[in-house]
C-alpha cells in the first residue's frame, strides 16, 4: 500500500468532522507561524468542522495559545488548545490517579528555570538536588543546546534512588528553526533504559486521546483525522486511538524524507518510512495548507 502525497487538506476535509492538530511542525516552529496554515484552520472552521490544537507541549494550555495568538492564531481558528504540560499539571494538581497519589511533594526539575511555569499554583517544592526529591519533573532541558549525555549522572542518581519521573513531553527531538533540539522524552526513554518509572502525558499516549475526544464530542471516530509531523507521537498515537491521520513531511522527518522542510515528498519514501515504523497514515502532505 503506497501512502499518497495530497496537495492540500481540502482533499480530505469533506470526510472528517473533526481535526486534531498538532503545533510544532505543523502550525510553527517557534518563529512565525507556517505560511497557509492559519488560513487552512479558516477553511475548517468556516466548514463547521471541530479543531483541537493537541501540542506536547510541556507548558500549560493558556501558555501555548497566547504563544499562537502571537504569531496570528487566535479562537477563531479552533476550539480548543491541549498541552501535554496541562494534563501533567492536573494530574499533580488532582492526584486521583493512584500513582499520583504515591508521589511526594519534593520535585527535582530537569529543566528548572525554562520550564517552571507548568508547576506554579501546585503544592510542590522544587529542590535543587535528586537526593532531596521525592520525584522527578522532566519537561524538557535547561539550555536548548544541551544533550541527554549532559544529564547522564542525574538520570543514573535518580534511578539508584528509585525515583518516579512524570514527563510531560513524550517528544524525543523537534526541529527549531532548522536545528534539532533534544526533548524530554528523551531524557524519559534514557531514564526508562535504566530500570527507570516513567508516567508519560500527551502524544502518543491513550488517555490523552480520551480528553481529546471529551472535547470532540465526536462519538464516531471514523470521522476525526490527526494531523502532525512526528510517526512516533503523532501518527502512533492517532493509530493507537483509532483514528485516521495525516503525516506533514515537512517536519521532523524531513531529514529522513531526503526533502527541505515544506518540499513536497516522494510517495515511495514517504511510504517506505511509514512502513519501517509500522505505520499507515491515510495520506501525507508536505505542510499544511488548504
Amino acid at each position: 500500500m503506497t501512502i499518497p502525497v495530497i496537495a492540500g487538506l481540502r482533499e480530505l476535509a469533506n470526510d472528517y468532522h473533526g481535526f486534531v492538530i498538532d503545533v510544532w511542525g505543523v502550525l510553527y516552529d517557534g518563529g512565525a507561524a507556517f505560511p497557509g496554515a492559519a488560513d487552512c484552520l479558516n477553511q475548517l472552521k468556516a466548514a463547521g468542522k471541530q479543531v483541537v490544537v493537541l501540542s506536547n507541549s510541556p507548558r500549560r494550555s493558556y501558555v501555548v495559545a497566547g504563544r499562537l495568538a502571537e504569531i496570528g492564531i487566535g479562537p477563531r481558528h479552533y476550539d480548543h488548545v491541549l498541552t501535554s504540560g496541562e494534563d501533567a499539571y492536573r494530574h499533580l494538581l488532582e492526584r486521583s490517579d493512584p500513582w499520583y497519589a504515591r508521589l511526594g511533594r519534593r520535585c527535582f526539575e530537569t529543566g528548572k528555570g525554562r520550564f517552571s511555569n507548568v508547576l506554579n499554583g501546585l503544592d510542590l517544592e522544587s529542590v535543587d538536588s535528586v537526593s532531596a526529591a521525592d520525584f522527578i519533573f522532566n519537561a524538557g532541558t535547561v539550555n536548548e543546546p544541551d544533550q541527554v549525555a549532559d544529564y547522564a549522572d542525574i538520570l543514573a542518581d535518580a534511578a539508584r534512588r528509585r525515583l518516579p519521573m512524570v514527563c510531560a513531553n513524550p517528544d524525543l527531538v523537534v526541529v527549531h528553526a532548522g536545528h534539532r533540539m533534544v526533548c524530554a522524552g528523551a531524557l524519559a526513554e534514557a531514564y526508562e533504559k535504566l530500570g527507570g518509572n516513567v508516567r508519560y502525558h500527551g502524544k502518543p499516549h491513550a488517555p490523552t486521546y480520551e480528553a481529546v475526544f471529551d472535547l470532540l464530542g465526536i462519538h464516531d471516530r471514523r470521522r476525526i483525522l490527526a494531523i502532525g509531523d512526528g510517526l512516533p507521537t503523532d501518527i502512533k498515537g492517532a493509530a493507537g486511538a483509532g483514528i485516521d491521520s495525516l503525516l506533514i513531511a515537512g517536519g521532523i522527518h524531513a531529514e529522513a524524507l531526503g526533502i527541505r522542510p515544506g518540499d513536497e515528498p516522494d510517495a515511495a519514501r514517504v511510504t517506505a518510512l511509514c512502513a519501517e515504523a509500522g505505520l499507515a497514515p491515510r495520506a501525507a502532505a508536505a505542510k499544511l495548507i488548504w
